[in-house]
């Protein structure tokens, strides 16, 4: 089912999410299930959108939904980074479509989570696949893109594909 996307300044982007439990597990399809459609329905209309975080969308779950050539689901994911170096990129995000933020990410990283078979898996991420999880991860935790700003000129309107 197509989720709506809550928008910045909706006070529950905002929220800590709580890890998946194991009496989760049973709504884990219905969950990546709204995370898909919501993902799709949103690179329909705006062209755009590789990876949604279960926050975005009311769930308030440490889950996130990535489609790239195929689905990936990250349950209670951990993230860590192997080194010191960042870099500077304009990041946006589905809870604000038409805004991008420079930020600083880590070029490289480590997520650590269970996937849909209960199996601990572990991915290594480098450049935008980085950012990418980097961005979702902090949904998370209740961070933002904008919260991540270099400076109070990080913010430019973009041009969308579609007016809103």
């Amino acid at each position: 089912m197509i989720r709506e996307i809550l928008k910045l300044g909706d006070e529950r982007l905002y929220e800590i999410s709580a890890p998946v439990t194991q009496e989760d597990f049973s709504q884990l399809p219905q969950w990546v299930e709204d995370l898909h459609d919501t993902l799709m329905e949103y690179r329909r209309v705006y062209g755009a959108g590789r990876a949604v975080a279960a926050p975005q969308i009311g769930i308030r779950k440490r889950l996130l939904y990535m489609y790239l050539d195929r689905p990936y689901v990250f349950i209670n994911p951990t993230l860590t980074f192997p080194d010191e170096e960042q870099y500077e990129l304009l990041d946006d995000c589905m809870s604000f479509p038409g805004l991008m933020v420079k930020v600083r990410r880590y070029r490289r990283g480590v997520i650590r989570y269970t996937d849909m078979a209960q199996q601990q898996q572990e991915m290594a991420l480098e450049g935008d696949l980085a950012e990418l999880l980097q961005h979702e991860y902090d949904h998370l935790d209740g961070i933002l893109a904008t919260m991540r700003a270099v400076d109070d000129r990080s913010l430019i309107m973009a041009q969308m594909k579609r007016d809103f």
